[in-house]
């Protein structure tokens, strides 16, 4: 067992980062494709457009494809941004507490 003490904070900021950018796309197709789903729904008069609070097939169909790169991006972005802090804390605790044990 090795205890570790400190981690690279940049490293472990791109690794969160890559973490929550395929959750991000993981979301985006959930989100672009489901949103595809019920407007076709709705289009076929299946579905009531008030139950599912939309007109049917429209330019906000397309636009919600946008959420394929925008969601991985934002994601991402967040990911990146916490794994920074994330590094930061536990360098501070691991410092004063001794780390902790991890088997290689």
């Amino acid at each position: 067992m090795n205890k570790l003490k400190k981690i690279k904070t940049l490293s472990f900021a791109k690794f969160q980062a890559l973490l929550m950018g395929l959750t991000g796309v993981l979301f985006g197709i959930l989100y672009s494709f489901g949103g595809l789903f019920i407007d076709i729904l709705v289009s076929l008069e299946i579905v009531s457009p008030g139950l599912a609070s939309t007109p049917g097939l429209s330019f906000g169909t397309v636009l919600a494809f946008g959420a394929l790169i925008g969601m991985p991006l934002l994601f991402a972005l967040i990911g990146f941004s916490f794994g920074i802090i994330e590094a930061l804390l536990f360098n501070l605790v691991a410092k004063r507490f001794g780390g902790i044990q991890v088997p290689f």
